[in-house]
């Protein structure tokens, strides 16, 4: 009879551990899908002053028309720093995550004074709405 407690009582804390693992697991990956509407309205907020989604409109800084799966300073007319030309981790969700969390300190040497987006929420709803931007 004890036996049958303590298998009972295993196979309850397997699905436990097992239900907490996944939760925590996924965390991240929803952290990264984010919402491209959320993600709009900050980019409006932050972003628009120095950076367009316009095809060629340099501001500040380069268009950022087509930036997921790009190569780091790969606009034709903006002068990037000799740091983003040496960077040479295409633009994925997780470089751009990395590097909108804190863009000097991701890439040493840029030009952007930007001191970075602090949320994961919001840069994944940032880069959801970038996603957009083909």
């Amino acid at each position: 009879m004890m036996g049958m407690k303590f298998g009972a009582a295993c196979s309850v804390g397997s699905v436990a551990l097992a239900a907490t693992l996944l939760a925590t697991s996924a965390a991240p990956v929803r952290a990264m899908d984010g919402d491209p509407i959320a993600g709009q309205a900050i980019f409006q907020r932050t972003c628009v002053n120095c950076h367009s989604l316009d095809v060629g409109v340099n501001k500040v800084g380069p268009s950022l028309w087509h930036i997921v799966g790009r190569q780091p300073a790969s606009v034709q007319g903006f002068d990037y720093s000799d740091a983003m030309r040496g960077n040479k981790t295409p633009w994925d969700a997780a470089a751009l995550d990395s590097y909108l969390a804190d863009p000097r300190g991701d890439v040493h040497g840029v030009k952007m004074f930007f001191k970075g987006l602090p949320d994961a929420h919001d840069r994944a709803d940032v880069i959801a709405y970038l996603k957009t931007a083909r």
